[in-house]
């Protein structure tokens, strides 16, 4: 089992190295549950542990995601 989620993590990494931001096309990185663009002050959430919502409408303000400790209980 460990193995299956040692792969995961790393196919995670992976897919993030490959985002960019929707908005600015800038970079982004990780942080709890939401994948941050600080250029633009945005935080996509990140539903069911893996599946990135990158679309504008759906980004929640960074200072919102860090008053809520970066979770959040959306799902698909």
């Amino acid at each position: 089992m460990e193995i299956i989620c040692v792969i995961l993590m790393a196919v995670k990494k992976d897919l993030l190295k490959m985002l960019a931001c929707p908005k600015c096309k800038g970079d982004v990185s990780e942080k709890g549950m939401f994948i941050l663009c600080l250029g633009c002050k945005l935080a996509y959430p990140v539903l069911d542990s893996d599946v990135p919502d990158m679309l504008v409408d759906d980004a929640w303000a960074v200072s919102k995601a860090e008053k809520a400790g970066f979770k959040h209980e959306l799902s698909l």
